[in-house]
């Protein structure tokens, strides 16, 4: 075991990359069906893409912990994930604001909002996460929300780090362990004793901590040594038996014990789903073993997925001003095609007008400002 994980660079995981892309087409999807739903066969599945982001909230954690290194100030941590949000959020921001928001709102039209500077000016700074209601939750672009929590994320990134440095490979399963746990509990109350818990208060960033903390502690005790032999296809069936069961219980089930149980920990399940997949996917790219998902289209895509998430929903809501709502019909997978190939399209440009070159340049600019401190006797 090394005595100091930190030591160690990482390789590049490109198959997480690969997976990132399918989070934020599940995420597409889930969205598609405002516009386009498909029958309920499908319908039932796709309506629980949203989990997508609890994917990227557990793959933050381990991303950010994989590739951590000692050599990064505090500073410089914080600078470069500004670096590597902020630019594409303010573009996507700009974009999505007509699409979502009037100085004289359509009734018809329930997803536009009337202009509120205030509101809008907590999605600038992304703040707009720290509150529940829904129009300030989803002010500015409706998914930036998310950003929110992961800004929070990065803020106590070098804090938790600081106490995973100090466990190895059984103390790094524990708290993954123990914050799992303490998910299932939580959940397990709000839904078996409602209003014992006030769980229409806690924002989006306390809610989904545990996530993060999951995935920072599985992959800490990866660095640390610890190795398990999981195959790639497991990691999938998993994600698949997860959503399976959380679809299929209900309707198979209705008001079992078993209903009951996958309700109250739905996101407990995805969580444990999620972890095998990463996993086992992380291994094999230490191990440098081929996999499907690290196949260089798929990377690019998985490069391309956070600018594609930012305008995805600006696109749909688009094309739902110009069209309208669609009945239900296999027909709607056309749509599908197209707002794929559109949202696609806008995630290229803004991932390779905006997001790389700014980010580039701004890591750039601090990192010759470290090098200039670092120079200064």
């Amino acid at each position: 075991m090394n005595p100091d994980p930190l030591s160690r660079r990482m390789p590049r995981a490109d198959s997480l990359t690969g997976l990132r892309w399918w989070a934020a087409f599940a995420v597409f999807t889930y969205h598609m069906l405002n516009f386009a739903p498909l029958p309920e066969v499908a319908a039932v599945f796709l309506r629980f893409g949203y989990f997508g982001v609890t994917f990227f909230f557990i793959l933050s954690g381990f991303v950010l912990t994989w590739s951590a290194s000692a050599a990064v100030r505090q500073s410089t941590f914080y600078w470069r994930r500004l670096a590597r949000v902020y630019p594409a959020h303010l573009v996507a921001l700009a974009v999505a604001i007509p699409v979502f928001y009037s100085f004289t709102p359509d009734p018809l039209q329930d997803w536009v909002k009337p202009v509120d500077v205030g509101i809008l000016a907590l999605s600038v700074v992304l703040l707009q996460g720290w509150w529940r209601d829904p129009v300030i939750l989803f002010s500015g672009n409706p998914a930036a929300w998310t950003l929110t929590v992961e800004a929070f994320f990065y803020a106590i990134h070098p804090y938790v780090m600081r106490v995973l440095g100090r466990l190895r490979v059984r103390g790094s399963l524990l708290l993954a362990g123990a914050t799992l746990l303490i998910g299932v509990v939580y959940h397990g109350l709000a839904r078996l004793a409602p209003g014992l818990l006030p769980t229409d208060v806690i924002p989006q960033p306390i809610l989904h901590v545990g996530e993060f903390i999951i995935g920072m502690a599985i992959a800490w005790a990866i660095r640390c040594g610890w190795r398990i032999r999981i195959h790639g296809l497991v990691g999938i069936a998993a994600l698949l038996l997860a959503f399976a069961i959380i679809a299929l219980t209900p309707r198979l089930l209705p008001g079992s014990a078993l209903d009951l149980a996958v309700a109250a920990l739905t996101n407990e399940i995805v969580i444990i789903a999620c972890v095998v997949a990463l996993v086992a996917y992380a291994l094999r790219d230490l191990d440098e073993r081929r996999s499907l998902l690290a196949h260089p289209l798929l990377v690019r895509l998985g490069e391309w997925s956070f600018a594609f998430y930012l305008v995805h929903a600006t696109i749909i809501y688009t094309a739902l001003a110009v069209f309208g709502h669609q009945y239900a019909s296999w027909r709607n997978l056309a749509w599908y095609a197209a707002m794929l190939v559109l949202s696609i399209a806008g995630a290229a440009a803004l991932h390779l007008l905006v997001e790389k070159p700014v980010e580039r340049r701004m890591r750039a600019w601090k990192d010759a400002r470290d090098a200039r401190r670092s120079a200064t006797p």
